[in-house]
């Protein structure tokens, strides 16, 4: 049998990738300023993992607009959602193992 740790992925050992991934899968989609508060993170740190996930097509960006303002939001991918419950599934493995 396989060990669950091959399963889990590099892109997310980070507390704050983890955070955006955890969001965009319960949430149909957020825009930036709402992932900063959720997270607590600084705008050059959010913008840099969301960056890191769009680019592995883990989420997908829609800028838009609300009146005058620019409104970019985030909502996961299938590949995106794939991979996240294969980690989450991974993690899950590991701790039964362990227990």
């Amino acid at each position: 049998m396989k060990n669950p740790i091959e399963n889990l992925n590099k892109i997310f050992d980070s507390r704050i990738r983890l955070g955006i991934m955890s969001a965009v899968m319960v949430n149909e989609g957020l825009n930036f300023n709402e992932l900063k508060e959720l997270i607590e993170v600084t705008d050059g740190n959010l913008a840099s993992h969301l960056k890191t996930l769009e680019e592995n097509e883990f989420i997908k960006v829609k800028k838009g607009f609300i009146g005058r303002k620019t409104n970019t939001t985030y909502s996961i991918t299938k590949t995106g959602e794939k991979a996240f419950r294969t980690h989450l599934e991974a993690l899950e493995q590991m701790i039964r193992k362990l227990g």
